[in-house]
């Protein structure tokens, strides 16, 4: 591990990347608009997050009355309220990727600590909801299998939320203001464990879709994808918080980057695989419903004489 330590990862190239970084001596300068966007994490790091946040964010508004439209005819509770939760922590992660800056700037702390725990619990709920929607079958609706799928992401959630305020305003870790000139290992210790369970409940279901349990798991291939994803982007994670927990700048550098990608790409990525073939197949029903009325009618008649 010491030749990860030796190295040439320069501040400048942890700054620009690292949503956790607050390096000294990259923003504040340049003006309002030079300042917001090399402030803290510099200008390819900001860039990255707003414009993939505003883009998903936009594309979400442009398709909101045709999705409004399906999802009142289909009256899938489970789409809805997902749906829904969707957009509210669209718009959560669209504000922490806005503001940056408040993470290395004196008298927001809290307000950062608070906005960043918010906005991480909300894609973390999305996640357990939709690990436990695999395990009730294939588009599962109704109120009941609402409730189960609620019940069990708001027990997991609700856990981890206390948890996180107890070390954030309790005994005062700073789990989302980072400094890779100072880097705490108890505090590294505790995104092991947390990113260890992650990474080992998405490869449990890694394993189910390649043994004989993969009959208890909705044959979708966008399903297998979206966990194959997850399981390397979390142990990716889990590497990357060991090698900061031993004082490796390489795992500080790669931390971010894996941040960076979970924040800009994984709400466009559970659309993808849970929403969107939903839609997809709305419209595949519709048109299936028209030729059925065409051919009633007789409008394909002709072609049979």
């Amino acid at each position: 591990m010491r030749f990860l330590d030796e190295l040439p990862v320069s501040p400048s190239l942890i700054s620009q990347l690292n949503p956790n970084s607050t390096a000294k001596g990259y923003g504040g300068g340049g003006g309002f608009i030079g300042g917001w966007v090399d402030r803290c994490h510099g200008f390819l790091h900001n860039t990255l997050l707003v414009a993939a946040s505003i883009f998903f964010v936009a594309y979400l508004a442009y398709e909101a009355k045709k999705s409004f439209s399906k999802l009142s005819n289909r009256r899938s509770y489970i789409m809805i309220a997902y749906y829904g939760f969707l957009w509210l922590v669209s718009l959560l992660n669209l504000a922490w990727c806005c503001l940056q800056g408040w993470e290395c700037t004196p008298g927001k702390e809290v307000a950062w600590n608070m906005l960043t725990l918010f906005t991480t619990s909300g894609m973390l709920f999305l996640e357990v909801s939709l690990v436990a929607f695999l395990f009730q079958g294939n588009y599962a609706s109704g109120a009941e299998a609402l409730t189960r799928t609620f019940l069990i992401s708001g027990f997991v959630i609700a856990l981890d939320l206390l948890l996180k305020a107890i070390y954030l305003f309790g005994f005062g870790v700073p789990l989302f203001i980072d400094n890779n000139e100072n880097i705490q290992k108890f505090k590294w210790g505790l995104w092991v464990i947390h990113k260890l369970l992650l990474t080992g409940v998405y490869g449990m279901i890694f394993l189910m879709y390649n043994s004989s349990w993969r009959e208890r798991l909705p044959a979708r291939p966008a399903f297998y994808k979206y966990i194959t994803i997850m399981f390397a982007l979390y142990g990716l994670y889990l590497v990357a918080s060991v090698f900061t927990a031993n004082g490796a700048q390489f795992g500080f550098w790669l931390y971010g980057v894996m941040s960076v990608c979970y924040h800009a790409l994984y709400l466009p990525l559970l659309y993808i695989t849970f929403l969107a073939d939903f839609f997809q197949e709305e419209d595949l029903n519709l048109e299936n419903v028209y030729y059925s009325e065409m051919k009633d009618a007789g409008f394909f008649d002709a072609d049979w004489e």
